[in-house]
C-alpha cells in the first residue's frame, strides 16, 4: 500500500485516525502536560475548565491535519496567534509545548512517519504564537 503523502487534501486527517485519533492525541497531550511538572506553566496558561481546552484543542487539528473543522462550528472562527496574544510565551514555552506534543505523539499508534511529520508541523504555528505573543508580528 503506498504511503498518503501528509499535507495533501485530507491525507493527514486520515492518517491520524480522524477526529477519533486526533481526540486521543490531545487527550495524551493534556493527560503529560496535566501531571507532569516541566509543562506546569504552560499548564496554568489554559483556562480553568480543561475539557473545554482538550475539546477546542482536538476540534481545531481536525481542521488544520486536513479535515473538517467542526471547531468552527461549536466555537467560531480562530486565529490561534491572537487567540494566545494575551500570554506571555517565549522559546522556552513554545519549546515545552512542542516537545509535550511530541511526547503524546510518541504514545499514537501512527506511523513514525506521520509523527515525524507532524513534529515538523507542529513547529509552525507554535513559532508564529510565540511571535506574535513577544509583540513581533
Amino acid at each position: 500500500m503506498e504511503q498518503p503523502e501528509y499535507g495533501n487534501a485530507d491525507a493527514t486527517y486520515q492518517a491520524a485516525g480522524g477526529q477519533a485519533g486526533i481526540r486521543r492525541l490531545v487527550d495524551s497531550f493534556f493527560d503529560i502536560i496535566s501531571s507532569d511538572p516541566r509543562y506546569r506553566s504552560i499548564y496554568d496558561m489554559h483556562p480553568p475548565d480543561k475539557e473545554m481546552s482538550r475539546d477546542k484543542l482536538a476540534l481545531f487539528l481536525c481542521g488544520w491535519m486536513g479535515g473538517p473543522w467542526p471547531f468552527i462550528d461549536k466555537y467560531g472562527p480562530i486565529s490561534i496567534p491572537n487567540a494566545h496574544k494575551h500570554l506571555k510565551i517565549t522559546e522556552v514555552e513554545r519549546d515545552l509545548w512542542l516537545d509535550c506534543m511530541a511526547r503524546a505523539l510518541s504514545l499514537q499508534e501512527y506511523p513514525s512517519s506521520l509523527v515525524e511529520y507532524l513534529r515538523q508541523q507542529f513547529y509552525f504555528p507554535a513559532e508564529r504564537v510565540r511571535s506574535v505573543c513577544m509583540g513581533q508580528q
